[in-house]
């Protein structure tokens, strides 16, 4: 097995709270959970990353600090984000995400066994309805007059389960797009498992929306949220940091019916 496969032994019980995996007096670094949302979506809204924040920082805003995300993740992708903790360390990180010199790595899991052991995408993401109807208003894709995107993709892992096959692959965009690995890995033809939006079917999507996670999706989907987990994140002359894969997707990589690994 792997050395991701090896990490179990270390991946933190799944816990719908965030833990800080780093902390100076100018920025930590945090493991989400899967299904916290990272930002306000209306007043009165569910819990979410930034305002907890808030109230664990409570004394360094109280003087003058705040708390500015640096890399924000959907609600669904679990995994490590960067938090900015006065306006000044906000704009430096900010500069060094421009220059390319924070370095960031996802985990993912995805249909099919790639034929490659590593390749690079580079195709532009739009958001879809700019240039066409689109049933999904969020829903981005691959179009010519879209912003560059660029990934790097490596495979860690492939696996059989169930008689199916899977991989897990490791990610890392050099840019910074809206779902720009959701949308490369599916140009790829291996989509991620559970991506509701750039999985089998669409219609996925707007059968949740509308009915809430059901045994249909989990038949189709497999697992409840698209299998995306930032998995570490270096800055450059400053530190790195990584997070194992957590506890639902390794479960369900590790305690499948019939599993078998290849290297």
């Amino acid at each position: 097995m792997s050395d991701v496969i090896a990490e179990k032994e270390k991946a933190r019980v799944w816990s719908p709270d965030f833990s800080v995996v780093a902390e100076t007096d100018d920025y930590a670094v945090v493991d989400k959970p899967p299904f916290l949302l990272v930002h306000p979506t209306k007043p009165g809204g569910p819990r979410t990353l930034w305002s907890e924040l808030r109230n664990l920082f409570a004394f360094e805003i109280a003087n003058g600090g705040q708390v500015s995300i640096i890399n924000r993740l959907d609600r669904e992708t679990s995994g490590l984000m960067l938090i900015a903790k006065t306006s000044a360390t906000a704009r430096r990180f900010g500069l060094l995400m421009q220059e390319q010199r924070i370095r960031k790595e996802y985990l993912a899991i995805v249909w099919g066994w790639p034929e490659w052991d590593a390749t690079t995408v580079d195709a532009p993401i739009a958001r879809l309805g700019e240039f066409r109807p689109s049933r999904i208003w969020l829903k981005q894709g691959i179009h010519r007059q879209g912003a560059a995107a660029l990934t790097q993709f490596v495979v860690e892992e492939r696996f059989i389960r169930a008689e199916e096959r899977f991989a897990i692959v490791r990610a890392i965009p050099q840019t910074g797009r809206t779902h720009q690995i959701r949308v490369h890995l599916a140009l790829l033809g291996h989509a991620i498992i559970g991506d509701k939006i750039y999985g089998p079917d669409e219609n996925h999507y707007l059968d949740f929306i509308k009915n809430g996670w059901t045994a249909e999706l989990e038949r189709a989907l497999l697992v409840p949220r698209h299998a995306l987990h930032s998995s570490r994140i270096e800055i450059e002359g400053v530190g790195s940091w990584k997070s194992p894969l957590p506890i639902d997707l390794l479960q369900w990589v590790t305690r499948p019916p019939n599993a078998v690994y290849i290297r």
